[in-house]
């Protein structure tokens, strides 16, 4: 940071380079350098002027890092508040929220403290987390009161889903004749995800990495349920297995297991 223009090169001296000034100042010439420059500098008033007025900077800019924060002007604060209400109005229907600050007069602007501001949003976003915990459990009760609800292992206090798809009997009786139509179907019922379905066949101790040739609902006697088709290795012979809607990890749920065909 040298102006080689004024100062620098030659004879040191007046006129002062303000950029030699400025590195003086802030410690970055070597100590040779310094040492020659100081008396010089500090001999000739206009480069302590210069130096003074780098002093009085850098105190400002120091004194910064302590300052508080501006008060926040009234326009932006009531925008601040008024996203805050619309939001807490969106999801929270039919809750009163505390009206509008009044604007000031013209020539007298409403400022609002920052850290005010920030500590009555935090209050009003920890309300609507109060009251979003609040109707969460809510819920939650009311699911649990729900009469019928499913009370198998791994899916507690969840609604059982109403059986789709065609009838078949408690032991699979007439799943043979599903085949024909269900080979390349890939409807996955209740259990919405080929990832739940993987998860079931893995917990019935089957290779989720074997491909089924046919997935579909199933009424397996009233229940809802999801069949697949599986080869067994032999022309004309499949293996039918159907999973309840509650099964997953650790709880097959297997309605029926049956191997149909050519023996």
């Amino acid at each position: 940071m040298t102006d080689e223009s004024r100062g620098i090169g030659g004879t040191v001296g007046p006129p002062w380079s303000v950029d030699v000034l400025a590195d003086l100042h802030a410690g970055v010439l070597d100590d040779a350098r310094a040492a020659e420059l100081w008396p010089l500098v500090d001999a000739d008033p206009e480069a302590r002027a210069i130096l003074d007025a780098l002093d009085a900077t850098q105190a400002d800019l120091a004194s910064l890092a302590d300052a508080p924060a501006p008060p926040m002007p009234a326009e932006f604060a009531a925008r601040l508040d008024a996203a805050l209400a619309a939001e807490a109005a969106a999801k929270f229907p039919g809750q009163r929220t505390a009206p509008a600050p009044q604007q000031a007069g013209s020539g007298d602007a409403q400022v609002v403290d920052l850290a005010a501001a920030r500590r009555r949003r935090n209050k009003r976003l920890g309300w609507a987390a109060g009251v979003l915990t609040a109707a969460a459990a809510a819920v939650v009760a009311e699911t649990i009161a729900i009469p019928g609800t499913s009370q198998q292992p791994g899916t507690p206090n969840v609604a059982a889903p109403p059986p789709s798809g065609p009838s078949v009997g408690n032991d699979g009786s007439g799943a043979q004749a599903l085949i024909g139509k269900a080979v390349g179907v890939r409807d996955f019922g209740p259990l919405r995800t080929e990832d739940k379905l993987d998860a079931c066949i893995a917990a019935a101790g089957l290779d989720p990495k074997v491909r089924p040739e046919g997935i579909r609902p199933v009424n397996v006697g009233g229940k809802a349920g999801v069949m697949i088709i599986l080869t067994t290795g032999k022309l004309a012979q499949f293996r039918l297995v159907a999973f309840g809607a509650d099964c997953g990890p650790g709880h097959p749920a297997v309605l029926f297991d049956k191997v149909v065909g050519e023996k």
